[in-house]
């Protein structure tokens, strides 16, 4: 988000499903969040398969959290993949390799709380320029 971000969520132990994504993001992160900005708040995850279940949908419209309704596989409009791609090549560039699931948590923790702020801003504010590029190339790939 413009300003701020929140604390890095690790998946350990499992993948991640539906319901976890309910207990372990959406009502305690999200929920509160959504209560803080307000109205003009809209939740936009990543379209994975399991932010898509039914039980998933169920929870946000039961908290009256709005979803960014956008078509499935269109990473090219989804600003959190240059903020992963940007993470992913901080922590290889670390000094030292993680050895174990331990050390890639925390470097990944780590790396997360150094990303620059601008970073983040950015990628936000690229928004009106992804979707006016994919109208512009009639949906097709877009050079973000």
């Amino acid at each position: 988000m413009i300003n701020g971000r929140t604390r890095l969520h690790v998946v350990v132990n499992g993948t991640m499903t539906g319901q976890r994504c309910i207990d372990e993001v959406l009502l305690p992160h999200v929920r509160l969040f959504c209560g803080a900005v307000g109205d003009k708040f809209v939740f936009m995850d990543d379209n994975a398969t399991c932010h898509r279940t039914l039980a998933v949908q169920d929870c946000l419209d039961s908290e009256g959290i709005q979803r960014l309704v956008w078509p499935a596989r269109s990473t090219d409009l989804n600003p959190i993949e240059n903020v992963w791609d940007a993470l992913g090549r901080q922590v290889a560039g670390r000094n030292y390799p993680t050895t174990n699931k331990n050390t890639l948590i925390r470097a990944l923790t780590e790396e997360w709380d150094k990303l620059p702020q601008q970073l983040l801003d950015n990628v936000v504010q690229s928004m009106v320029r992804r979707v006016e590029c994919c109208i512009t190339l009639h949906g097709g790939h877009i050079p973000y």
